[in-house]
């Protein structure tokens, strides 16, 4: 039984291709993640519900095995708001004749923040919601101008001007959240709009402030959050991912969902000609009976990967330059979530851009890292949860008593200022010819990370040492490129948007 003293909070990521909870313990300043878990996704298309019902099941699954294990009676939780479709525009706010000696507060930066969010003129309110808003710069509207919120919290002046980011999409996604946890028999305690609050958990202070380019692949889609002067400067997303990639395995293949999910997490990696000895060696996929079995080059199923990772990478780097802050991602970039787990990747992102990467795990800014799954890309999202409820000093997400009935109270959407591998199927598993570390199961091994490959398997491309003067080169040789693809996926974004739109569940 829970020490009645102690809150916790739980944050729950509604992915794609899994689901994942996170539970913190806090007791004064003492906080602990004392429960981690993932489980395969449902009902979630582009990192929104859209499925209700399914979706559910996942989620009442995690929640139930979180009560048994920590005797809580979990009947909130911290929700992340989906990564797409989401669009980014421009908003001011001002309040003038404040008094030529009144200081300027935290108080007064928030209701600033808050007159922008609601004074900017949405589209269509009855299906349009703002997911956040991210303070750009200040001004006293005489003397000083761009000012971060930092620097002007304890100024004196009459007049006080903000700058906003502001975060727009679907009311209808929010409205999904809701009624699957309520279908879990949960509420949201709050919403966050996980572009900030996942860059918070992965990066540092120093690469936010000298500029630093964030990409998150999901299971349904990509995002690019893009830090400088330790703002959030830039986002946008596509709606393709990890899970585009399991679907060019399954049809290439042709073999299960299931099947194609695993391969990829165990044998799944970038850059075929860069594989070495690993490239001669053959996947024999054991059919059911019905079929004869298949053979599958791990050099040939490299290329089904790094063609759809290229073209995702080319559409992330059309939003590079879109940003016009190419030149200010002095840092580099940063690659997190499940997609960030393909060996290789990061050398395949070095070679097409120029800028020097590196993987995004949880920062250990939270005790309890030895929980396994908790250190690896899948659990960003979770933990950024966790940190932005912490700052705003979220509450209590359960209960010690399990007989306690559900806390009811109004949502609050804000933004904040493991490898998850499907069971394999027993009538389906893979066996290749083995290298000396493989098993002898007959099942699809997995080494840390997710992949077969060690350290030395793989040859590793080393970023460009050239003071950054070479990025804008190549980035003007794949401009061509990046149109081309930044116009196929917008192509393919909007019929994807009228497809989903014209669903009812």
């Amino acid at each position: 039984m829970a020490d009645l003293t102690e809150t916790h909070i739980a944050a729950l990521d509604l992915g794609t291709s899994k689901m994942s909870l996170a539970v913190a313990k806090v007791n004064g300043r003492d906080v602990q993640i004392v429960y981690y878990k993932e489980a395969p996704s449902a009902g979630v298309r582009y990192s929104g519900v859209w499925n209700m019902m399914q979706a559910s099941d996942p989620i009442s699954s995690l929640i139930s095995d979180a009560n048994n294990d920590l005797g809580l009676n979990i009947t909130q939780a911290i929700v992340g708001i989906p990564k797409y479709p989401v669009r980014q525009e421009n908003n001011s706010g001002k309040v003038m004749d404040r008094g030529e000696d009144t200081e300027i507060t935290a108080e007064d930066i928030a209701n600033l923040k808050r007159f922008a969010k609601e004074t900017y003129p949405l589209n269509d309110p009855a299906k349009e919601a703002i997911y956040g808003a991210v303070a750009q710069s200040f001004s006293d509207g005489e003397d000083f101008f761009q000012i971060i919120e930092n620097d002007i919290i304890g100024m004196t002046s009459n007049t006080l001007e903000g700058h906003f980011k502001i975060f727009i999409g679907k009311k209808k996604e929010l409205q999904n959240i809701d009624k699957a946890l309520s279908k879990a028999g949960i509420t949201p305690k709050r919403k966050y709009f996980t572009a900030e609050t996942t860059a918070k958990a992965v990066l540092t202070p120093a690469e936010m402030e000298n500029g630093v380019a964030l990409i998150d692949f999901g299971g349904g889609s990509t995002s690019l959050t893009i830090y400088y002067g330790n703002i959030m400067r830039h986002y946008a997303s596509i709606p393709f991912g990890g899970k585009n990639i399991t679907d060019d395995i399954k049809s290439e293949c042709q073999i299960s969902d299931t099947l194609a999910e695993n391969i990829k997490l165990a044998f799944g990696a970038c850059m075929p000609d860069r594989l070495q000895n690993l490239s001669e060696k053959v996947l024999h996929i054991r059919s059911n009976g019905a079929d004869a079995d298949k053979q599958l080059p791990v050099k040939y199923l490299s290329e089904i990967i790094t063609a759809r990772v290229e073209e995702i990478l080319y559409a992330i780097f059309y939003e590079i330059n879109e940003s016009g802050m190419s030149d200010l991602i002095r840092s580099g970039i940063v690659i997190t979530g499940g997609g960030a787990q393909i060996a290789n990747l990061g050398s395949l992102v070095t070679e097409l851009s120029g800028y020097k990467v590196r993987t995004g795990y949880p920062l250990p800014r939270i005790s309890g890292q030895d929980i396994d799954g908790l250190r690896e890309t899948t659990a960003a999202t979770c933990m950024g949860l966790i940190l932005a409820a912490l700052e705003d000093g979220a509450g209590n997400c359960a209960k010690a008593d399990t007989h306690c009935g559900p806390v009811h109270t109004d949502v609050e959407e804000n933004i904040s200022g493991g490898k998850s591998a499907s069971e394999a199927d027993a009538a389906e598993t893979a066996t290749k010819e083995r290298p000396a570390a493989e098993t002898q199961t007959g099942e699809i091994p997995a080494g840390e990370g997710g992949t077969l490959f060690n350290d030395d398997d793989i040859e590793k491309v080393e970023p460009p040492k050239n003071g950054g003067k070479g990025k804008t080169n190549i980035f003007k040789m794949l401009w061509g490129q990046a149109q081309k693809a930044g116009k196929r996926i917008s192509e393919e974004t909007d019929k994807l948007i009228e497809d989903v739109s014209g669903e009812e569940v």
